[in-house]
C-alpha cells in the first residue's frame, strides 16, 4: 500500500521538474519562484520538524540548530572549495559556478524525498489514516522537490540530461523509501538531525546562489513576487496537510 501511494509522490515530482524546465524562457521568475520554494521549506517544513525530532540540546542549543549551522557553512565550504579549485584551472570568471555543487545539492534533495518515502512506509505501519496523512503531505511539497532539483542541477552548468537524471532519481527515491521502511527504522533523533543539516545547506543555496541569481539580470518586481508566492506555497501546503 506504501509503495502504491508512494507513486503519487513520483508523478507529482516529475510534475515540478517538467515545470521548471518548461519555463526556462522566464530564467528569472524560476529561479525566484525556486528561491521562495527553498526558503518555504526551510523555515516551515524542514527546520520545525527537525526541531521536532532531534529534540536534545547541546550546551544549552538545540542539536537541529547545530546542525543547520553546520549545513549552511558546509554548503559553503564546499562551494568556496569547488570555486577556488576551477579557478586554480583556469576556469572563466563568469562561469565560476562548479557543476558538482549542483549535483551535490541534487543528491541532498533525493536523499531527502528518499526519507520522505521511508515516513510514508513507517506512517502506514502505525495506521492507514497517519499514513494518508503523510502521503498526503509529501506529495503535496514533492512538486517543489521536482521543481528545485531540476533547477539546482540546471544553475550550476550540467547538461539538461543531467538535470533530467537528477530529477528522475528524485522522483524514483520516494518510492525506493516507502518499500524499504519494511526492512529498516532510522531513529527519530537521527532523522532529525538530518534535516537540520539539510535545511542549513538548502538555506545556504537559497540565500547565496539561487535569489541573486534571479535578481542579477531581472531585478523586477513580477521576480519579487515570485519569490514570496513560492514561500506562500509552502504555508499552504504545511496549512493544509499539517
Amino acid at each position: 500500500m506504501a509503495v502504491f501511494v508512494a507513486l503519487g509522490a513520483f508523478l507529482m515530482t516529475l510534475a515540478g521538474g517538467w515545470t521548471a524546465q518548461r519555463v526556462t524562457d522566464r530564467r528569472h521568475l524560476v529561479l525566484g519562484l525556486a528561491g521562495g520554494l527553498m526558503l518555504g521549506v526551510v523555515g516551515l517544513d524542514l527546520l520545525p520538524e527537525a526541531l521536532r525530532a532531534a529534540g536534545t540540546e547541546v550546551h544549552g542549543v538545540p542539536a537541529a540548530l547545530l546542525l543547520f549551522l553546520a549545513g549552511f557553512l558546509l554548503a559553503h565550504l564546499v562551494e568556496r572549495l569547488l570555486a577556488a579549485r576551477r579557478a586554480a584551472h583556469g576556469a572563466a570568471e563568469h562561469n565560476h559556478r562548479a557543476p558538482e555543487v549542483g549535483l551535490t545539492a541534487a543528491a541532498a534533495m533525493v536523499g531527502h524525498s528518499l526519507m520522505d518515502g521511508v515516513a510514508i512506509g513507517a506512517s502506514f505501519q502505525v495506521g492507514s489514516g497517519m499514513g494518508t496523512a503523510v502521503a498526503l503531505a509529501v506529495i503535496a511539497h514533492d512538486f517543489a522537490d521536482g521543481f528545485n532539483t531540476f533547477t539546482l542541477t540546471s544553475l550550476y552548468g550540467n547538461a539538461r540530461r543531467k538535470a533530467l537524471a537528477m530529477l528522475f532519481a528524485d522522483a524514483v527515491a520516494p518510492v525506493a523509501g516507502a518499500a524499504a521502511s519494511a526492512f529498516l527504522t532510522i531513529p527519530e533523533g537521527v532523522l532529525g538531525g538530518y534535516l537540520g543539516l539539510f535545511a542549513g545547506a538548502l538555506l545556504y543555496l537559497a540565500a547565496a546562489e539561487i535569489l541573486p541569481e534571479a535578481h542579477h539580470e531581472h531585478p523586477a518586481r513580477s521576480t519579487l513576487l515570485c519569490t514570496v508566492a513560492g514561500a506562500a506555497f509552502i504555508w499552504l501546503v504545511v496549512g493544509v496537510t499539517g
